[in-house]
């Protein structure tokens, strides 16, 4: 067996323990002690698996063989595997390592500013322009498409990391489930372009199949979302309703 397959046969292994894994913290009550335990197996699977893809993207445009024959367009074979999935492998680990991260670091944000988050934020984000540009340049839209989600995501993630008011003890709370949903989004992705080329070929092209995790992910951010805001909405106009006052009228 050859290095390559390899290392997919490692990437299908770590991937689906991520895959997985992904579901019982979604489905568990928050916080619990079963979505601590898989959320971190679905953390560490998915870098694992994205750390296989980033060597299997350099694989695919550096190595000595020509990967999967039977795409003959070698240009946007190297867009698609070779430079999205470059992307993607760090985008999933950037996501996973900044789920845990905002955990961790809750009450005490700046720590987040730190070279050990900034440097792989901004590799994500060259990476992800990089995708943008070379997909603008082959007029491919799903690369372009993509390269797009990431490079909103660490935006976002970069507003909250220096924002100058002080965290509360739940603003980590939003930042946490975004970025693990984004998580899975990409390491969706990612996987599907693995197992697409093998099982069903004529369809890994197909820009609505790749959109799929991508508008399961959306649902679910939005979802979570509005189940955050109903919960906390009560609470907040209950507080501002003024209380009647106790002291009765005194007689004329």
């Amino acid at each position: 067996m050859h290095l390559f397959e390899i290392i997919v046969v490692l990437h299908v292994i770590a991937g689906t323990t991520g895959l997985i894994a992904f579901w019982v913290p979604i489905l568990t009550k928050k916080g619990a002690k079963n979505h601590r335990r898989w959320g971190r197996i679905c953390c560490y699977g998915f870098m694992a698996a994205g750390a296989l893809a980033i060597a299997m993207a350099l694989f695919s445009l550096y190595g000595p063989e020509e990967r999967i024959p039977s795409v003959t367009d070698r240009v946007l074979f190297d867009g698609l595997f070779g430079w999205m999935m470059l992307y993607l492998g760090l985008l999933t680990i950037g996501f996973a390592d900044y789920g845990l991260a905002v955990v961790k670091h809750s009450l005490k944000r700046e720590a987040l500013r730190a070279p050990r988050y900034q440097l792989l934020i901004a590799a994500v984000l060259i990476s992800a322009a990089y995708c943008f540009y070379y997909g603008f340049g082959i007029g491919e839209l799903l690369m372009m498409a993509v390269a797009l989600l990431g490079l909103a995501a660490m935006s976002i993630q970069q507003l909250y990391i220096w924002r100058k008011e002080a965290p509360t003890p739940q603003s980590y709370v939003g930042e946490h489930f975004r970025a693990l949903i984004g998580m899975g989004i990409s390491a969706y992705t990612a996987f599907m372009s693995v197992g697409l080329i093998r099982y069903i070929p004529e369809h890994v092209f197909n820009p609505l199949v790749w959109a799929l995790p991508s508008a399961v992910g959306v649902a679910l951010i939005i979802g979570f979302s509005l189940q955050a805001k109903r919960k906390t909405t009560p609470k907040s106009s209950k507080a501002a309703k003024p209380q009647p006052s106790k002291t009765r009228p005194t007689s004329a």
